[in-house]
């Protein structure tokens, strides 16, 4: 199952309206290399997780 990282679920002053999709490990790594270029955390263990944490089943859109 792919699943979803949106910055939109996490509080920012920037209102950044990034999402990343894809398989668990692919999204925790992008999303985690996000947080430290944009936002400036520090990349660690602690913060992968609570990406990972946060994650949620993507959704598949169909018309």
């Amino acid at each position: 199952m792919r699943k979803v990282a949106d910055c939109r679920d996490y509080p920012s002053e920037m209102n950044c309206t990034l999402t990343i999709a894809g398989e668990e490990q692919e999204v925790v790594r992008a999303a985690a290399e996000h947080a430290v270029s944009v936002h400036g955390h520090e990349d660690s263990p602690e913060l992968r997780e609570e990406i990972r944490k946060g994650l949620k089943d993507d959704v598949p859109q169909h018309a």
